[in-house]
């Protein structure tokens, strides 16, 4: 199947998201994509060390332990896609799109897209690509168009005391601890990280609205 035929539909989406540090999360999620690849926990968006870039990151996959990491694996099947609103009218003007083929990622945009909402195609030609980084191996790092790239398992940043939200909402107690117990501790996620230069975006008055959509081939 040519790839500019190859068409995706949503199943799970994570974060609108409008400029500086941007961040949501979602790691246990709808039955449709629990435990599944589509399964989104968290999507990132913040100042990259070169103060001209931005750095968008997607994790999916939550909750894998040590022991199922080194399995997991990013699916043929499935478009990962930041959708980016640059003018502030709630649709996507931009996307940058991942998809995983034969140990690689490969990334196009970002880009226009042909179609917007809940169905997408790959946009054009890649723009990067990079060897999907074992767990517990150095970080593989591509390059192309300007871009930095990097995917694979990495440990879950996400901080939340599970056990004392459960207490609060069941009446037992008023408030988090400090420090609290993160309940995400020794739990890992399957990252996408592209890192990206600010002239690309074309943001009106430096903001941006950034969400996250992972897609099946349909």
């Amino acid at each position: 199947m040519k790839k500019k035929k190859m068409l995706f539909a949503v199943l799970a989406t994570a974060g609108i998201t409008a400029g500086g540090l941007v961040y949501a999360a979602d790691h246990i999620d709808a039955p449709a994509v629990t435990n599944q690849s589509t399964d989104i926990t968290d999507v990132y968006v913040f100042r990259g060390q070169d103060v001209n870039n931005l750095v968008f990151v997607a994790n999916t996959q939550g909750l894998l332990s040590p022991n199922a990491t080194g399995a997991a694996k990013f699916d043929e099947n499935t478009l990962i896609e930041f959708n980016i609103d640059n003018n502030n009218d709630n649709v996507e003007d931009l996307v940058i799109q991942g998809i995983y083929n034969n140990g690689m990622m490969k990334v196009y945009g970002p880009i226009k897209p042909s179609e917007t909402g809940s169905r997408s195609k790959l946009e054009g030609s890649a723009t990067a690509e990079v060897a999907v980084s074992p767990y517990g191996s150095s970080a593989n790092i591509g390059t192309g168009g300007g871009l930095k790239v990097f995917a694979g398992p990495r440990d879950d940043p996400f901080f939340f005391d599970l056990n004392q939200f459960k207490k609060i909402i069941a009446g037992t107690a008023t408030s988090f601890n400090n420090p609290g117990s993160d309940a995400f501790a020794g739990t890992n996620v399957l990252s996408f990280v592209v890192e990206v230069p600010k002239s690309m975006l074309n943001a009106t008055n430096g903001k941006l609205n950034v969400w996250l959509e992972t897609k099946k081939k349909i």
